[in-house]
């Protein structure tokens, strides 16, 4: 049978429902479900995806539409008491594009279809309205020249920048408004060799074929690449009955959000325009006007209004963002949705319906993307930063961003893959400029309000905004701007205030911000349903409270080398490495020792209670020599010893691949001396700190362990100093030993590994470069050419490549815990903060992920949608 191709909405009735959005689109979805609740909408048809995907596979409209189309415009007409093409009492319809997942802009809209020479006359008699009409018209012919003939808008903006002013006043002639349509249809015969379209239907299927089009132009590709919205879907077509919220003194067209998507506070956000279309707001022309203010102006639809946005609200049990129009008092609603926020309001809706009971915790935990929480880890200026403020536009966006300004979306791409940061100035952006906005910092634009392309798309990716800022004059023929006086050009530096609509020239001091008290309470409720724990990688005392503050349940990675690094212990690990024999090697370790022992003691005080897993030396020794010769005989002279000795030890430890050369565990079995410190330096701080009352969990790892032979060989010294040192002190720690996994080798023979380690740690950095033969230092000379040409979609080193390191992990799982049910796993390689890996780990039954300490958030929370069944997306940031 064949599918259905048209669902009608309006009158009350609806074909479709809120569930249907795959086939209907979000935006069709909804127009069903909001008649099904009683509200009031102007009739329609939806024309589904399905149609949309033959239309692009075959380049023909699905059979049978034209039919459906045709019984979906009798339906408008009746319900609306017009007919499509009558030179009496005209019925215009509107058509939209509407995907399943939100993409604002990114695709075509035309409005006001079936106007045409003589329909344009029944519409001005039928409204007692000339200027309306005309000024409908001139609407069709510039929406329906640039999207569907692609004449452009900019000799049409040019024609009407002339008279616009005069419009916006009421005090423009009907005359005027008539010159205006001749000179759009001449622009349309001058650039198409055609006459405007003065058939109603041809406008029609000419405009449907448009919006089937758009799905594959760039911004929506674009926009689709970086929200990871598959290319396949296609878009539905909503043709609608048009309403109009320019009839006059009693009309009015506005968009509200049922929460102020900023701040998340529970009230009416949003603006509206009286005698004006939609379009009027998005595009500057007037300044809209708060939604407080229709309270004020027409307080009887501002009740209606609020009392539809509630049912809303209660009904999908989410903030929704709502477009409406009054024609002459009587409200539409014209299209709903879950309406984009910031990521801090997200988590304020979200904690606050579940204590208002419209939702449950975990219904708020699957509504927090990981996107989120990176977002809210950003930063914001310093409290005490000192700084003159140019100029103030409205904040649409929080947070606060510093770059180097571009006015143009292409050159704000070219400079962030130069790697620089920039804040885009736009005077105000369209959804062609999502790809630069997608790079940019930060977002400021001279027009537009809080509901305007820059301020949605903005909050959207989280990235901080300052809107309507009219003091900035762009000049793009000249490539600067000039404000506060000043006339600044690319590459000079600006900084942006979202969350109060500063606009700073120069650069500001900005600080790390904290978690909002709503975040944690959903953290909160994030560990209350995961089953994954989460450790962090942390190497020094601050890094582990930090790590502490953001709720690690332990170290997963402390790397002792960083230690070494320090300025006042490379000196001594140099004088170790350039030693002659184990006895000069020995002397400088005990100088090493008691530095390395007071790191662990402060660390084992801020993770109390909790294990801390530290990885033995790792690097070649080479690492902390110096190459250039000035500063191997600075060493030489420091340390006393000849500059042969120094230039004949770098020599010696020179390697061709130093990472598949002299280091981890090979260093520690060849030289046990280095083991021997590190462990004493471990165990002497645990014995310490356990004196002092505090529980402490050492676990010893380690590194680059291929051979089951080796750990053995390095667990017997490390037990046999830890015996050592206790009975030295009189007190005992519990301890565990284990490895990293990080060789391919180590994994495919992980029964064997398991028999003698209490833990394995996968070191997914080192696994993914050996499983791959890709160095991470050097790979990104190719990668970016594999991803343009489809070789690879996904870096492997930013999402564990589940195919192939995740079977060596699914093996070494296997093989470990089948001689060693009691075996505990973890991961510590940076993709141990990967929403996507972190998932994998949950369905692998990992016991733990460790990431750095500003990921742990995103740890938590995505380990509890993991427990909860909630799919894990790729990261948008």
């Amino acid at each position: 049978m064949r599918k259905k191709l048209v669902y009608l909405f309006g009158n009350g009735k609806a074909a479709g429902s809120a569930g249907m959005r795959d086939i209907l689109g979000g935006k069709g979805a909804n127009l069903a479900e909001m008649c099904r609740i009683g509200l009031a909408v102007p009739p329609g048809f939806t024309i589904t995806t399905a149609a949309c995907v033959y239309y692009l596979r075959h380049g023909r409209m699905v059979p049978g539409l034209k039919r459906e189309v045709a019984k979906g415009l009798k339906f408008i007409e009746k319900v609306m008491g017009r007919r499509f093409g009558d030179p009496e009492n005209p019925l215009l319809v509107s058509v939209r594009s509407g995907a399943r997942a939100s993409m604002p802009g990114m695709m075509d809209t035309v409005l006001n279809i079936g106007l045409n020479d003589i329909t344009v006359e029944g519409l001005a008699r039928r409204t007692n309205n000339r200027r309306f009409a005309l000024d409908a018209y001139r609407r069709l012919i510039q929406m329906f020249g640039d999207v569907v003939l692609k004449t452009g808008r900019e000799e049409f903006e040019k024609i009407w920048r002339d008279v616009e002013q005069d419009f916006s006043r009421g005090e423009i002639a009907e005359g005027t408004l008539e010159e205006v349509v001749a000179k759009f249809k001449a622009i349309v015969r001058d650039r198409t060799q055609r006459e405007f379209p003065q058939d109603p239907n041809e406008q029609l299927w000419l405009a449907i074929e448009a919006v089937f089009k758009s799905w594959e132009n760039p911004r929506a590709k674009e926009y689709r690449r970086i929200y990871s919205i598959p290319d396949d879907w296609g878009t539905a077509v909503n043709v609608q009955a048009m309403v109009f919220g320019n009839r006059g003194a009693t009309s009015a067209t506005g968009v509200v959000f049922t929460r102020d998507p900023a701040s998340g506070e529970r009230q009416l956000y949003g603006e509206y325009l009286a005698n004006a279309q939609g379009e009027d707001i998005v595009a500057g022309l007037r300044t809209p006007q708060p939604i407080a203010r229709l309270k004020e102006d027409y307080p009887e639809v501002y009740q209606e209004l609020a009392k539809a946005l509630s049912r809303l609200e209660r009904h999908y049990r989410e903030m929704m963002d709502v477009e409406w129009t009054v024609e002459e008092g009587r409200l539409w609603i014209l299209q709903c949705r879950s309406g984009k926020r910031t990521p801090r309001a997200a988590v304020k809706i979200a904690t606050d319906m579940v204590r208002e009971r419209l939702i449950t915790k975990a219904e708020a935990l699957s509504r927090i993307g990981p996107e989120i929480l990176n977002t809210l880890l950003h930063k914001t200026i310093a409290p005490e930063a000192k700084y003159t403020v140019a100029a103030r536009g409205i904040p649409a966006s929080p947070g606060a961003a510093k770059g180097e300004l571009v006015l143009f979306s292409h050159r704000a791409v070219e400079l962030t893959e130069q790697g620089k940061k920039v804040i885009l100035v736009r005077h105000q952006t369209s959804a062609d400029d999502v790809k630069g906005m997608a790079k940019a910092e930060g977002i400021l634009t001279a027009a537009g309000g809080t509901t305007s392309h820059a301020a949605v798309v903005a909050r959207g990716m989280g990235k901080p905004a300052v809107v309507g800022c009219e003091a900035i004059q762009v000049d793009y023929e000249r490539g600067v701007i000039r404000i506060a006086g000043q006339e600044l050009k690319e590459g000079d530096v600006l900084t942006i205030n979202g969350s109060t609509g500063e606009v700073i020239i120069g650069a500001v001091e900005m600080v790390e911000p904290e978690l909002s008290g709503e975040a944690i309470a959903l953290l909160e409720w994030a560990d209350d349903f995961r089953k994954l724990r989460v450790r962090a990688n942390a190497d020094t005392p601050e890094d582990a409270q930090r790590a502490r503050h953001f709720g690690a349940e332990g170290i997963g990675l402390c790397r002792t080398e960083h230690m070494f690094f320090a300025q006042d212990r490379v000196g001594v690990m140099q004088e170790m490495i350039l030693a002659l024999d184990a006895e000069g090697r020995k002397k400088a370790l005990d100088k090493l020792l008691p530095m390395q022992r007071e790191d662990f003691v402060a660390i084992f005080r801020v993770m109390a209670g909790l294990p801390v897993t530290i990885r033995t030396l790792d690097p070649p020794l080479h690492e902390f020599l110096p190459t250039d010769e000035e500063q191997m005989k600075l060493l030489a002279e420091k340390l006393g010893v000849t500059f042969e000795r120094v230039l004949n030890t770098v020599k010696r430890l020179e390697e061709v691949n130093p990472m598949l050369g002299f280091r981890g565990c090979r260093l520690g079995i060849i030289h046990p001396e280095i083991t021997a410190m590190q462990a004493r330096a471990i165990f002497e701080a645990a014995c310490q700190v356990k004196k002092e009352g505090l529980k402490v969990f050492p676990e010893v790892m380690i590194p680059l362990v291929s051979d089951a032979r080796e750990l053995a060989h390095e667990r017997r010294l490390v037990e046999e100093v830890a015996a050592a040192v206790f009975k030295e002190v009189g007190v005992k720690v519990a301890y565990r030993v284990g490895t990293m996994i990080e060789v391919p080798r180590a994994a495919l023979i992980a029964d064997e590994v398991a028999e003698v380690a209490d833990f394995f740690s996968f070191g997914t950095n080192d696994l993914t470069q050996l499983t791959f033969a890709f160095s991470r230092d050097d790979y990104g000379k190719f990668f970016p050419d594999y991803k343009r040409l489809g070789v690879m979609s996904e870096d492997p080193f930013e999402t564990l490549d589940i195919k192939g390191v995740g079977g060596l992990l699914q093996m070494a799982v296997r093989l470990g815990r089948k001689v060693n049910p009691r075996l505990k796993i973890g991961i510590c390689g940076e993709h141990g903060g990967d929403p996507r890996t972190i998932e994998f780990c949950h369905k692998l039954g990992i016991d733990y992920v460790s990431c750095s300490p500003y990921r742990l958030p995103i740890a938590r929370l995505v380990a509890a949608q993991s427990a909860l069944g909630k799919k894990v997306e790729r990261s948008s940031d």
